[in-house]
């Protein structure tokens, strides 16, 4: 449960510019990128940043276990949705 929260937190702080509280598509993509689609597609949309293996390791250890968490996946994505909804206002 506390890598859901950090999770959400990481979301909120980049999932919306400070100036004008536009959704920033590429980080939105991304997260649910990183809930829904499988490791393996993932790890190649992960090669296109050309980070560091070790970095792409600690991803796909990170992705494993979210991937474990199906009820909690639902429930972070439905609070992105919130999120981006109140953010595009």
């Amino acid at each position: 449960m506390r890598l859901s929260v950090c999770l959400l937190l990481v979301s909120l702080a980049l999932s919306c510019y400070q100036a004008n509280a536009a959704v920033c598509p590429a980080v939105v993509s991304e997260l649910f990128d990183f809930l829904f689609i499988s490791e393996r597609v993932f790890k190649l949309y992960l090669a296109r940043y050309d980070a560091p293996p070790e970095f792409v390791a600690a991803k796909l250890r990170v992705k494993r276990c979210t991937d474990q968490m199906l009820q909690t996946r639902s429930l972070i994505a439905e609070t992105l949705v919130k999120i981006l909804k109140k953010c595009s206002m």
